[in-house]
């Protein structure tokens, strides 16, 4: 029989073993359920499965409740005793309780090793989506990351963004004939959405050392997978930059890792808690782009578990290609959500003893309908199982057991600080300061040119007027008859000066 990971147990009384394949893990997952129905709880005992078979996981702590996930469960536990009939009823007989080991990131840098991207990295779609820019600022960020890549300017973090929109504003009608209408309404617009990402703490997102890969794809010294979590209580207050950071680190396994075919088991899963948020407003181009990595990223040996309230919430395309399924429960109280039920239930192999969507709406706490993928990949018939007790604490631990597990991790002291090396920012200040510097060079050069250089550059002048250094205004020698002589001389220019002058060269002539 192929290694698997136990769920729980099926069937009449429980008593069937239900579990997921290591070898088909990868390709993808869906677990979902209303608020308390138990998703957290199956999200932790994937995770210690996944952790005991080698496999590194990466997961979202939305809550705070994961983080219970390093420290041991306790037989003085309230549930302890509920554990335990709940493993005899499921026929677990190694159930025990242990920690898995854990290493926290925090984008804040607050609960976790920091974590970070560039902008270059980030890439103009994905940064597109977390500004929520119209198609015309989308435009000129695309503008800005091709400047940007031709001129050399590696954009780092959000100064060197803001840098480069500033210098493309000034710039803006020779770029207009290259690459199309640069408005600078557009500019403003795109700052005033950088500006809001800061307020949002996103330019901690923002910065070197950016995030290596291979730090999430960790075992420890005795082979078991680390497991990964990503402090996101806080950051859920900033949903867009909490989807948007997800996709871009799906985006990046899928480019970075080389191709494995179907492995015995995964080399990371990842698991997208409120995925929804990936999906909501989100543009055609981008939904795509999810749907592209879902369908590819298991041939990098990466398995894709989308956490969520209904599977609605996912597009039909990617949902199709969730294979291993756990449901909890569904409430159908709206119209809506009755019609939701029963798309849920269409996507199952139906089970002769029982009707799915009654299960779906009639499972407790701790029980899911299931159905994984089985030989050759087919998807098993449809059961209602009852979820294995976790072995790790449910609950969050304390801060300072948090923080002796920060202090003890391998990452300690490799994202602390940050490197603010050359980049952008500075190159544009560079190039503007020596702008600056070569034109007040040419005025104090031509300050103290020769009286008769200085008169003779002013003659050459249309005005005739000579302009200061510091004021573009005449200066305070006009007089009245100064004056009335402009104004003698405008009336010339006119019709009537016309008539005049041809009035007095006649009376001339005929004189003669």
């Amino acid at each position: 029989m192929a290694e698997q990971i136990f769920v729980g147990g099926g069937g009449i009384d429980y008593a069937e073993h239900q579990g997921l394949t290591l070898k088909y893990a990868n390709r993808h997952g869906l677990v979902a359920g209303a608020t308390g129905t138990g998703k957290t709880v199956t999200l932790q005992i994937l995770a210690e499965g996944f952790s005991a078979k080698g496999v590194p996981v990466f997961l979202s702590d939305v809550k705070g409740d994961l983080s219970g996930l390093s420290k041991p469960g306790s037989a003085e536990s309230k549930l302890h005793e509920a554990f335990i009939k709940r493993a005899e009823t499921i026929g677990f007989q190694e159930f025990a309780y242990n920690a898995v080991p854990v290493t926290f990131w925090d984008l804040y840098g607050e609960m976790g090793h920091p974590v970070r991207t560039t902008v270059a990295e980030m890439g103009p779609l994905l940064l597109a989506r977390l500004l929520d820019l119209t198609e015309a600022q989308e435009g000129i960020l695309n503008i800005a990351f091709r400047v940007a890549d031709e001129d050399g300017l590696p954009l780092l973090d959000l100064k060197d963004l803001q840098a480069l929109l500033v210098w493309i504003g000034e710039n803006r009608d020779k770029l207009s004939l290259r690459y199309g209408n640069v408005s600078v309404s557009s500019i403003g617009a795109i700052q005033r959405r950088l500006l809001v990402l800061d307020n949002q703490g996103g330019t901690k997102l923002f910065g070197e050392p950016a995030l290596e890969l291979s730090d999430l794809m960790r075992c420890d010294a005795s082979g078991r997978g680390i497991v990964n979590i990503l402090a996101a209580d806080k950051l859920m207050a900033a949903p867009s930059l909490y989807a948007t950071f997800l996709l871009w680190l799906l985006s990046e396994l899928f480019e970075e890792l080389p191709e494995v075919g179907d492995p015995d088991r995964p080399k990371l899963v990842f698991f997208f808690d409120e995925a929804h948020l990936l999906f909501d407003g989100a543009p055609k181009a981008l939904v795509d782009k999810v749907e592209q990595v879902a369908r590819l990223i298991r041939s990098k040996g990466v398995g894709v578990y989308f956490v969520t309230q209904s599977p609605a919430d996912i597009p039909e395309d990617i949902l199709g290609q969730l294979g291993n399924r756990i449901q909890h429960a569904l409430r159908a109280f709206t119209a809506r959500d009755q019609k939701n039920l029963r798309l849920a239930a269409e996507t199952y192999r139906s089970n002769p003893r029982f009707s799915t969507e009654q299960a779906i709406r009639e499972v407790g706490v701790g029980e899911a309908v299931t159905s994984m993928l089985m030989d050759k990949g087919v998807p098993g018939i449809v059961e209602r199982t009852l979820i294995r007790p976790p072995g790790s604490q449910l609950g969050p631990i304390s801060d300072k057991e948090r923080r002796e597990i920060l202090a003890a991790s391998d990452m300690a002291g490799k994202y602390d600080t940050t490197l603010d090396r050359r980049s952008a920012f500075e190159m544009l200040a560079a190039r503007s300061e020596k702008a600056a510097q070569a034109a007040e060079e040419a005025e104090q050069k031509a300050e103290q040119a020769e009286p008769a250089v200085r008169e003779y550059n002013a003659g050459r002048r249309y005005s005739g007027t000579r302009v200061t250094r510091s004021t573009s205004r005449r200066s305070g020698g006009d007089t009245f008859g100064s004056a009335m002589t402009e104004a003698v001389i405008k009336e010339l220019k006119g019709t009537t000066g016309r008539r005049i002058v041809r009035g007095i060269l006649g009376g001339l002539f005929r004189g003669r």
